[in-house]
């Protein structure tokens, strides 16, 4: 007898990252229960989706929960990335140097998909 499927998971699409939909307000005994989900996703996805359109408004609770959640994604293996946030969330996590990644921009440094960079005929080989 032989078994013809293909290895892996049979009903994960390895294309979609795993969305975690953050409701507020969140209490800080619920953030170490939302952590660890984020810890056990990080390693099978790489990158752990964070829904926080219905988070409620920015304060220093709100970035608290994404540096924790950023915290356990990467010790688990991965990253966050938001999808949703207001301007004014984005303004204070980069307030306090907390770049999280928003979903559907290209990370800082990083050329954006399908850009190379080109190599001018006259220049040094570094």
């Amino acid at each position: 007898m032989s078994c013809g499927g293909a290895p892996g998971l049979p009903d994960v699409d390895p294309r979609t990252d795993p969305v975690l939909v953050l409701r507020g307000p969140v209490t800080r005994d619920e953030v170490a229960g939302l952590a660890d989900v984020v810890r056990g996703l990080a390693p099978r996805s790489g990158v752990v989706v964070c829904d926080v359109s219905g988070l409620g408004p920015p304060g220093l609770a709100q970035v608290e929960l994404l540096a924790r959640l950023e915290l356990a994604a990467r010790r688990g293996g991965g990253r966050t990335a938001l999808r949703g946030p207001e301007p004014a969330l984005r303004a204070l996590l980069g307030l306090v140097g907390l770049g999280i990644q928003v979903e559907g921009e290209v990370e800082e440094g990083e050329p954006a998909g399908g850009v190379e960079e080109a190599v001018e005929t006259g220049d040094a080989a570094s």
